[in-house]
């Protein structure tokens, strides 16, 4: 059974009164002005805080915001901000810290921080404390409440409004959305964690895990393929758990197989999985669903038992391999991708050589690796044996040049095929290439001046680690 609650829709609709309380006061402003309030919002880390971002710009479309690229012509400026890694937050305080001079300059801008980072006590005192120039601070749980915080500053009845509440969080249903993209679209499932690995601070700042009920999700996904989305990729921070903490026989396959009934031109994709809850069931789901991407994001951390038991990942490299072999066989075309993470605690070279030998073992696509870096009230940050940053940069440097030689030789398979790819826009760096995305995730760039979200096939000549070249052609012998 689970521990939450939604929020009454007397709640929601108590928010939406404060939405358009808030309009009001910025139409009041914006006549002073002569032109509208604009916005400008930036989000670190998962795509879980890219769509909570977006929930935050729905409500401030329709308190009547515009919304800007630049920090310095906005009136509300907002950081989404992670809390996986010592770096992304010291580049939070560095960015927040800039902005001091700015407020001096224009006091009646508004200056936000939300996110996982700002959700742990210490570092909200420590913004209280330090960083006098921000007006409003709320955690992932309190994201719902936005509207009301926000009025309580714009209406003078507070300076200061920090919303961190100690709490596993609550489902909220019913508020506005503003996507970033036309073509591919995020669905957050389901929220929380109840894995507790013993480097991750998730568990604490996100909370337990919370399921949306399956008819709300399907609500929104069908409502976006009826609008045309091409893509639609379901969030959480264990998908596989999906369900778990409700009490109906229903899990993450059901939900799949749910969504693939639905008629339309759209792949499904789906992050992240953890690998101690992926079941044959779901890997006969995705073999099943024509709809379903053949892409397996799958972490596996670390090659090494021992190291494996140390970030209590409730899986052994014996089991993490039977569930490739599996994928594998029974699903066509599929495609691996991993996280790793090296110079956990005590890692000896003999571990991270395992770690090098399931890479080859498995012959990853891709892989997002990281360099351990301890967070505060973890486990992992008092462990005996922390590695020396010269050698967590010896190994990371090691690893990511055989990975880079295995993603070579995975895109080197596709030269001379002809493959279908989502367009998703014009290359930044070379406005004459267009971007796009086969249905295992592979990056492939060809010439052309396509729509954004039509499908185009392409043949490959030419791969590189990170992606691929191709030529526009009309031919339908596609490989996916």
């Amino acid at each position: 059974m689970s521990n939450y609650k939604y929020i009454a829709d007397e709640e929601i609709l108590r928010q939406r009164n404060f939405i358009q309380s808030v309009r009001a006061l910025t139409e009041k402003r914006q006549a002073q002005l002569g032109h509208p309030l604009s916005a400008y919002t930036k989000t670190f880390g998962c795509q879980q805080n890219e769509n909570d971002t977006e929930r935050i710009n729905g409500m401030l479309e329709e308190m009547g915001f515009v919304f800007t690229d630049s920090p310095e012509a906005a009136d509300f400026i907002l950081f989404n901000t992670c809390a996986v890694r010592d770096h992304a937050e010291q580049k939070v305080y560095g960015t927040v810290g800039s902005l001091s001079s700015l407020k001096r300059n224009r006091p009646d801008v508004i200056i936000a921080l939300c996110g996982c980072m700002v959700q742990q006590s210490a570092v909200s005192e420590e913004i209280r404390r330090k960083y006098r120039h921000v007006d409003l601070l709320f955690g992932p749980h309190a994201l719902y409440r936005f509207p009301e915080n926000f009025f309580k500053i714009l209406s003078g009845e507070c300076d200061r409004v920090f919303d961190d509440p100690a709490s596993d969080g609550n489902i909220a249903e019913g508020l506005p959305l503003r996507r970033s993209d036309k073509t591919r679209a995020w669905v957050s499932i389901m929220s929380g964690c109840n894995n507790f690995c013993s480097y991750c601070i998730v568990p604490h700042v996100r909370g337990r895990e919370r399921s949306r009920a399956p008819r709300q999700v399907l609500k929104e996904v069908e409502s976006l393929i009826r609008q045309g989305y091409k893509e639609i990729t379901l969030l959480g921070q264990n998908v596989n758990s999906y369900c778990n903490d409700l009490d109906i026989d229903y899990d993450f396959s059901d939900l799949l197989r749910d969504i693939d009934q639905i008629e339309g031109d759209y792949t499904l994709r789906f992050m992240t999985s953890h690998p101690k809850d992926v079941s044959e069931k779901l890997i006969d789901t995705i073999a099943d669903c024509p709809h379903v991407s053949r892409h397996l994001h799958l972490p596996f951390q670390s090659g090494s038992n021992r190291i494996l038991n140390l970030m209590n990942r409730k899986y052994s490299r014996e089991d993490y391999l039977r569930l490739i072999s599996l994928a594998k066989e029974r699903i066509e075309n599929v495609v691996f991708t991993s996280d790793v993470i090296v110079g956990f605690p005590t890692e000896t070279e003999e571990d991270f050589q395992e770690t090098l030998s399931l890479i080859r073992q498995v012959a990853f696509d891709g892989l997002f690796t990281f360099i351990y870096s301890p967070r505060n009230g973890t486990p992992a940050a008092d462990m005996e044996g922390q590695i020396s940053d010269e050698i967590k940069g010896d190994r990371y440097r090691r690893l990511s040049a055989l990975q880079s030689e295995l993603s070579a030789q995975a895109n080197q398979k596709l030269v001379g095929q002809v493959v279908e790819v989502l367009v998703t826009g014009q290359n930044e760096k070379d406005p004459s290439l267009c971007d796009g995305r086969t249905k295992n995730n592979k990056l492939v760039h060809f010439q052309g001046n396509l729509t954004t979200g039509s499908k185009a096939n392409v043949r490959i000549d030419r791969a590189l680690n990170w992606g691929m070249y191709g030529t526009l052609c009309d031919t339908e012998n596609k490989n996916y």
